[in-house]
């Protein structure tokens, strides 16, 4: 699905050059969950924004179902879910969700329909009228995602989506994602800070060194697909946590 290749990206940062990527190399196969972990600047949005075609690497190759980045992009193969839900607030829920589909030209009915369908995939049906103002932080991310997911992309990327929120609504998210991940069989790209929440998302985890973002370990997560939150205390989960905890440790991440 994604096939990343010896990727380099440098910013030309006024006096001196930033190196964000070197020599990233990954594969992410259809239907996988992959989360990129690493400390603060260490290039896990890069990556992200260069899959989606929102920067440019200076070096090596990155494809997307065979296709280029921008030819991908082109072709709404993504969905993107930002930081932050990104949701006008002079718009109802049920219109931000539409809005995309409404700068590709569908039709009131279709709309309507699909719309329908994503904020019941997402647990919102009975909010579409309801301003973002009026619903939590939860609940816009949610709005955010089923924004996202709209126009049936074939890959959903996520950048840190639930991080500014309590641990106890993160829970409850991520509970849901991985439901939402099972019903769809997206391919997601998901970048955290969380140990906890990698492991207990992924099918796979990615640990990023400090600046230039380097790829140190790939660990592969294969706890059952229908997870609960009990999970975390079994034995299996508290492994894979040690792995990406070594893997940050000796890539001194929390020491630069």
């Amino acid at each position: 699905m994604i096939d990343i290749r010896h990727l380099n990206l440098t910013f030309n940062a006024g006096d001196h050059p930033v190196h964000a990527l070197s020599d990233v190399s990954l594969k992410i196969a259809p239907g996988e969950f992959v989360s990129l972990i690493g400390p603060s600047g260490c290039g896990k949005t890069t990556l992200l924004r260069v899959i989606a075609d929102l920067e440019q690497p200076t070096g090596g190759d990155l494809t997307v179902e065979g296709m280029s980045a921008e030819q991908a992009r082109r072709k709404r193969r993504y969905g993107y879910v930002f930081q932050a839900p990104g949701l006008y607030p002079w718009r109802t829920v049920e219109r931000n969700v539409s809005l995309p589909l409404e700068l590709f030209g569908a039709g009131k009915a279709e709309r309507k329909r699909i719309t329908e369908e994503q904020l019941a995939l997402v647990g919102l049906t009975g909010f579409e009228k309801k301003f973002p103002w009026q619903l939590s932080g939860g609940m816009q991310q949610r709005a955010s995602i089923a924004r996202a997911l709209t126009f049936a992309p074939d890959i959903l990327l996520m950048d840190e989506p639930f991080g500014a929120l309590d641990e106890i609504t993160r829970d409850h998210l991520n509970l849901q994602l991985t439901r939402l991940w099972n019903q769809t069989g997206k391919t997601c790209v998901f970048v955290t800070h969380s140990i906890a929440e990698a492991v207990f998302l992924s099918t796979k985890i990615v640990v990023m060194s400090p600046r230039p973002g380097r790829i140190l370990e790939v660990i592969d997560c294969d706890l059952p697909r229908d997870r609960t939150l009990d999970m975390r205390e079994s034995a299996e989960f508290q492994e894979i946590a040690a792995k990406v905890r070594v893997g940050l440790a000796e890539g001194h991440g929390y020491d630069d």
